[in-house]
């Protein structure tokens, strides 16, 4: 049989579960008319009826008969003579159906329209691919590490799609191996050339909304809702959450007895810290909870500025700040607005800081070193000249020019 390639080709492909017999059909027709259209000119008057089950395909040319010196277009018209070849009782004007063999249209357009047909499968495919993974932009997806590189991890999942994890949407604690299942989010779905490229992330905000989601039934269920989500993933995160319901305690629910509920999440996140808040559109109060855990005192806001003045005890002033600063900005982020720190009840000449209270920026190694010289406040270690707290220290030059750029940062305003 002349369809013998053909009947390879649909062999490889009617089984895919990606592609169903009518799209298939609808490929197969639309690649056998191409190659109709380059031999003839035009398909208008072909029959093309196949079966990719079985891999059998027919093709028929309808033609009118006509006197054998009026023949002015051949794909279109058959002469009387030959038209009494195919049925000895043909007359002008009636119409002939002859079947065209694929040996007809050539080995090398045959060979052309095999190549044809895989190309518009594989495009079907990364069609198919690029729509599916755009209606998953935003939720979580699971996918084993198939290649770790230093820039990007490549994942592939149970389909064997090609999910890539870069560098920067990983948390910097982040380790893989060959094998093991990662989760984060589908963040966007980009193409390169013909082909989609599904980037993942676990380092956007949406990761810990949807992680809150799939570990706390109130969440999922729409009894607690998600305010807003603020992250420095890896280090601290801060949730705001709300619920119509009065009889729920949200903060509770999402937390769990002894942190039961968030434990599973705060593991996902490489033991990223996440405080979780009561949200209330009371501006005010909700930066005096963003600043949890230290205690607020009061809060002047300037609406216009988008700026809040937040009056602090001396004792509170480290909790605040947090870590590497992290603890404002992030209250910052979840209230929108610009936080100042304004230490309650102090002059300028009383003005110091123990530098014990700076304990989570600085080593304590670092902090003993400069107590065995008496210099234990913040102001002490400012007055200095940097070349004699080298020459007195066993501290590095960068290391006292650090301390300094941390203390300037966190006390001085």
């Amino acid at each position: 049989m002349e369809n013998i390639a053909l009947i390879e080709s649909f062999s490889e492909f009617k089984d895919d579960k990606l592609i169903d017999r009518v799209t298939l059909m609808a490929i197969l027709e639309d690649v056998f008319r191409n190659a109709l259209k380059k031999k003839y000119g035009s398909d208008d008057n072909f029959d093309i009826i196949i079966n990719p089950d079985k891999g059998d395909m027919e093709i028929w040319r309808r033609r009118i008969v006509v006197a054998d010196d009026d023949l002015d277009l051949e794909n279109e018209e058959i002469t009387l003579t030959d038209a009494r070849k195919i049925e000895p009782d043909f007359e002008i004007g009636e119409e002939v159906s002859e079947e065209v063999k694929l040996i007809d249209l050539g080995r090398r357009a045959i060979l052309a329209l095999r190549q044809n047909l895989i190309s518009k499968i594989h495009e079907h495919d990364n069609t198919n691919l690029y729509k599916q993974f755009k209606d998953l932009i935003g939720e979580i997806y699971t996918a084993e590490v198939h290649h770790v590189r230093p820039r990007v991890v490549i994942l592939v999942d149970d389909d064997g799609n090609e999910i890539v994890l870069p560098k920067e949407k990983q948390i910097p604690s982040d380790f893989f191996r060959k094998g093991d299942n990662v989760r984060g989010i589908i963040e966007s779905v980009e193409l390169k050339g013909n082909k989609p490229q599904i980037i993942m992330s676990r380092t956007a905000d949406v990761f810990l909304e949807k992680l809150f989601e799939q570990e706390i039934p109130e969440v999922f269920d729409g009894l607690i809702m998600i305010k807003k989500v603020v992250r420095i993933p890896g280090e601290k995160a801060k949730v705001a959450v709300d619920s119509y319901d009065d009889r729920i305690d949200p903060v509770g629910a999402c937390v769990g007895m002894k942190g039961s509920r968030i434990h599973g999440i705060v593991r996902e996140l490489g033991n990223e810290n996440i405080d979780v808040i009561n949200y209330t559109a009371n501006a005010s109060l909700l930066i005096t909870r963003a600043l949890s855990p230290a205690k607020v005192s009061s809060v002047k806001i300037d609406e216009e500025k988008k700026r809040a003045e937040v009056f602090l005890k001396l004792e509170e002033v480290s909790k605040a700040i947090g870590r590497g600063g992290h603890n404002i900005k992030l209250a910052g982020l979840l209230t929108g607005y610009e936080l100042d720190v304004i230490r309650e009840g102090i002059t300028a000449e009383e003005d110091d800081v123990e530098l014990t209270e700076f304990s989570d920026e600085i080593d304590g190694w670092v902090i003993d070193e400069f107590a065995k010289i008496g210099l234990d406040t913040a102001r002490s270690i400012l007055n200095q000249d940097v070349a004699d707290l080298v020459r007195r220290t066993d501290l590095e030059e960068e290391t006292i020019l650090e301390v300094i750029k941390i203390l300037k940062e966190e006390f001085e305003d």
